[in-house]
């Protein structure tokens, strides 16, 4: 059978691995549910496949002024920066610093005997004096209350002026039907339904059923569990991005 491309068959697959239809496999419906919204959460936090780079932006409302905070979506995980919020050293017209640097040297920096370093380094400068003058706005945010704080004095800003800010959105299966495809997610979420089979029928352990047949949810819910850490390891080592350094 083809690989899966939906919720539902991806659940008839993991199932099938596991067993079934040879075999009963004594999960409910629901139970299989979690297991596989407890994958994707998995995935989706450590994964490098699992999320996305993106750029969001936020138009300013005047609820979000009085507020204090940003809402932010339920598929964006993480918020690593925003955009600067203004500009301590230019204006709208032509006396912006850069705008003149620019006018002055734009001959010379169309010609091909012209160096950029003077130019670059003119802008490093600049930025330099508004990263001490002026710094970036500190941000705050928690997945979990999807709110973003910018400690700013919020009465400057305007409805209608946009915040943009670089974070990451998870890869929703239900519109990129290519995760179902994973090989990882797939054998983690079956060892994940294999190791709630177990729980159900592991207090059966020990009862004989004719023919002498016994049940023994312990050893399923072993080896489950010793794939399922097996698994969790790979993920670290082979499949999320490293930790990047923080300074200060």
């Amino acid at each position: 059978m083809a690989q899966p491309t939906s919720r539902t068959e991806f659940k008839d697959y993991c199932l099938r691995k596991i067993g079934f239809p040879v075999i009963e496999v004594n999960v409910e419906d629901m139970q299989v549910e979690d297991r596989v919204d407890e994958s994707l959460s998995y995935y989706w936090d450590y994964h490098f496949d699992g999320s996305e780079r993106t750029f969001y932006k936020w138009t300013i409302t005047a609820d979000d002024i009085t507020n204090r905070y940003l809402t932010v979506p339920e598929n964006i995980i993480g918020v690593v920066r925003i955009f600067d919020i203004g500009d301590a050293l230019s204006t709208n017209n032509l006396f912006n610093i850069r705008y003149q640097i620019a006018l002055n040297d734009l001959y010379d920096l169309t010609s091909f005997n012209q160096s950029l370093v003077t130019y670059y380094t003119n802008m490093m400068h600049i930025r330099f004096i508004e990263e001490l003058l002026v710094g970036r706005q500190p941000i705050r945010y928690n997945r979990h209350i999807n709110r973003l704080y910018v400690d700013m004095d919020w009465d400057k800003m305007q409805a209608g002026e946009y915040i943009i800010a670089e974070a990451y959105q998870i890869v929703d299966p239900t519109t990129y039907a290519d995760v179902w495809k994973d090989r990882w997610l797939q054998n983690y979420a079956t060892e994940k339904i294999k190791y709630q089979w177990g729980s159900n029928i592991s207090k059966f352990s020990g009862m004989q059923l004719p023919g002498g047949v016994q049940f023994n949810g312990d050893k399923i819910m072993e080896d489950a569990f010793a794939q399922i850490q097996a698994l969790e390891q790979e993920m670290l080592s082979s499949y999320s991005l490293p930790v990047s350094d923080m300074i200060g």
